[in-house]
């Protein structure tokens, strides 16, 4: 399996030598078309002279919330939703870096990576030529889909399998743009996970399955620009090696079409697991199996639509279900499907400032957490749902 793992990544390498978004880029504008990040910096360009090449950005998601389970209203707060400060910039006509730290995480670090969770991004990037660099560093994973891409601020609640992955992760990018400037490739190596395999599963490890010498993950991604633009891509296929002989296997694949006040996007995700490493099913079925699952299968979709109704109000709508299975089920007569998750999250932008992307919203997220008739004989799960209602600001502010 090592050979075929190292097979992989070199049999790879030639063809997707050929590049992804820019990591510079990446969880900023990229996916919102409607509103950007871009603002103007509240110090002068005058006073600016030697950090003109740098940017430092607050992303700041704050609001009062009330959350509901079942109908009953069980809290209200006011609450720092996201808060994690970023600073960008070129050192060097060819090399630029990027740091982002999350303050609404634990600061604890990871003992396969060596770096804290908090930390998004810490990596740098350097110029091969006009249309090819590669980055090494702690890196967002280059998955396909447009729900990973947008600014993490406005994503009010992600689906199931953005929101339980290790989403960045400490390894090494290549990305090439074609001559045509319509589509761009990419290929990275990555740690597989920023636990050890211990730290990871810990009691919860199958007692047939040990810890591999390479838990690495390729990633490949081909993004595409189609009839002027208006119609935008963002495949990729994802091979993780999770543990000895245990492997993954993710295709994530997002599309995005823009008209003059109109934005829709649809991700669709599929996740087949050897080890359960978003551990939703091991959680479903822990009562009577206290190891994590083996072959695991998990299918999201995610439907975002914004509409420009006037210069300063958004509204938004977004869709999303998903599906976890076992298909490893040692009961005879049990169903590998488990459960079904459904989410729909309706939200309003206010937009003051013509020259300033400060955003007050309302938004409601409603979640429906559906098990099958088997799992709730089986393991004692309930089926549930819940409300989480938000009012407050996101602002991706340029201070610098």
């Amino acid at each position: 399996m090592k050979k075929f793992f190292f097979y992989l990544i070199i049999g790879l390498l030639p063809v997707i030598v050929l590049g992804q978004v820019d990591q510079m880029q990446k969880q900023t504008d990229l996916g919102n078309f409607i509103i950007t990040d871009s603002a103007k910096s509240l110090i002068p360009i005058s006073k600016q002279s030697l950090l003109r090449d740098v940017d430092v950005i607050f992303n700041t998601r704050m609001a009062f919330n009330s959350s509901f389970t079942d109908g009953s209203h069980t809290g209200s707060k006011f609450n720092a939703d996201q808060f994690r400060f970023e600073i960008k910039g070129k050192i060097h006509d060819r090399v630029y870096f990027r740091f982002r730290n999350r303050y609404t995480r634990e600061q604890l670090p990871g003992d396969l990576d060596n770096i804290s969770r908090s930390v998004d991004l810490a990596f740098i990037k350097v110029d091969l030529s006009p249309r090819t660099n590669i980055s090494v560093g702690k890196l967002c994973a280059d998955w396909g889909g447009y729900e990973f891409d947008l600014n993490p601020i406005d994503i009010i609640t992600y689906n199931d399998i953005i929101e339980y992955a290790d989403n960045f992760l400490v390894g090494a990018g290549i990305s090439h743009t074609l001559a045509d400037g319509k589509n761009s490739f990419s290929f990275q190596v990555l740690n597989s996970r920023t636990k050890s395999y211990e730290e990871q599963y810990g009691a919860s490890a199958p007692p047939d399955i040990t810890a591999s010498k390479f838990p690495l993950a390729a990633v490949g991604n081909w993004r595409g620009s189609f009839f002027d633009g208006k119609f935008e891509t963002t495949y990729s296929y994802s091979f993780f090696n999770e543990a000895k002989n245990t492997n993954m296997n993710y295709f994530a694949l997002g599309n995005k079409y823009k008209a003059k006040n109109f934005v829709l996007y649809y991700d669709f995700q599929y996740r087949d697991e050897a080890l359960d490493r978003l551990g939703i099913a091991s959680d479903i079925v822990n009562s009577q199996y206290p190891f994590a699952t083996q072959k695991t299968k998990y299918i999201a979709n995610w439907i975002r639509a914004e509409y420009l109704v006037t210069p300063k109000i958004n509204v938004l709508l977004t869709a999303m279900n998903a599906t976890h299975s076992w298909n490893d089920n040692p009961d005879p007569n049990g169903s590998s499907k488990l459960s079904t998750s459904y989410g729909l999250i309706p939200m309003v932008e206010y937009m003051p400032f013509k020259d300033m992307n400060i955003r007050f919203y309302i938004a409601y997220t409603a979640r429906k957490y559906d098990y099958t008739k088997y799992a709730e004989n089986a393991f004692g799960v309930k089926d549930y749902n819940t409300g989480f209602l938000g009012i407050g600001f996101i602002a991706p502010l340029l201070v610098l």
